[in-house]
């Protein structure tokens, strides 16, 4: 049973806009946080954002702060990312996740297939 669909992802040129959508079900957004990860080719999976279940808490990696914005949507189960001043080093596919714990604990227990995105330099 697919619990978390991505969608969103695409080709942009640098410097470019992108909102990844990440659509869950109820079971799943109710868990501790929700997040996103990403793995570009050759490297291992890094954590990018995440947001706990109230949406009062949010935490970002060093290498998108500034630039990402993770939100949620607590009518339509849908978590998202937006994505602005793009760069080449985003390219990679990005996974939506969800866990217990806090954004800083952050253990993983559902993941979604991955969209992909790709930035042009």
């Amino acid at each position: 049973q697919v619990q978390l669909v991505e969608s969103g992802g695409g080709l942009v040129q640098a410097g470019g806009s992108l909102r990844l959508s990440c659509a869950a079900s109820r079971r799943t957004f109710s868990s501790d946080f929700m997040g996103w990860l990403r793995q570009a080719p050759g490297k291992e999976r890094e954590f990018v954002a995440a947001i706990a279940r109230s949406g009062g808490s949010t935490r970002y990696a060093d290498s998108v702060k500034g630039r990402f914005t993770i939100s949620r949507d607590n009518v339509k189960n849908t978590v998202y990312l937006q994505m602005n001043s793009l760069k080449p080093e985003d390219t990679a596919v990005y996974y939506c996740a969800a866990g217990a714990g806090s954004v800083v604990t952050r253990n993983y227990n559902d993941w979604g297939q991955g969209t992909q995105v790709t930035v042009s330099s």
